[in-house]
């Protein structure tokens, strides 16, 4: 298992290496938007989730779009105009919504990931002695006592 997450750690870090070394990242990184971008992670996050979210109505209103314009070279240009209008309106709430939503789910994959990082800090790691036991076993786990306060009253009775 131990291989396969060092295989995995390495082609992660091979693909972030080759994005860092990307000439159009240093050159976005090295402006005055990314480096507010790479001081505010949050803000960053919410950008990232907001855009994500809204690519797919925005796609369809451009769709809708040149839909409109394909009428108005059939000659509907007042319907053109007020479908225009109220497709924008409409894509407006949309994103407005979107918004919204975006800073909602990038404050829970915060909190989530806070939250997540904490509690793996506090997590209690077994460590190994290396002893030469009666069995000829010479790794043997040490028990914290506070997790194994039942075992260890069982084996002094």
């Amino acid at each position: 298992m131990s291989k396969e997450i060092k295989n995995l750690q390495k082609r992660w870090n091979v693909l972030l290496e080759t994005v860092h070394s990307n000439s159009h990242v240093v050159a976005f990184m090295n402006s005055r938007v990314g480096r507010y971008l790479d001081d505010h992670p949050f803000v960053s996050l919410s950008l990232l989730v907001f855009i994500a979210a809204s690519a797919i109505p925005v796609a369809l209103f451009l769709v809708f779009v040149v839909a409109t314009i394909v009428f108005t070279c059939i000659g509907v240009i007042i319907v053109e105009g007020f479908l225009i209008t109220l497709g924008g309106i409409t894509l407006l709430c949309v994103l407005g919504g979107l918004g919204v939503v975006s800073l909602a789910v990038s404050g829970v994959l915060s909190v989530l990931y806070m939250s997540l990082t904490t509690l793996l800090n506090c997590w209690p790691i077994l460590r190994l002695s290396v002893k030469k036991f009666a069995n000829g076993s010479s790794i043997q786990p040490i028990r914290f006592p506070a997790l194994y306060q039942d075992a260890t009253s069982e084996e002094r009775e």
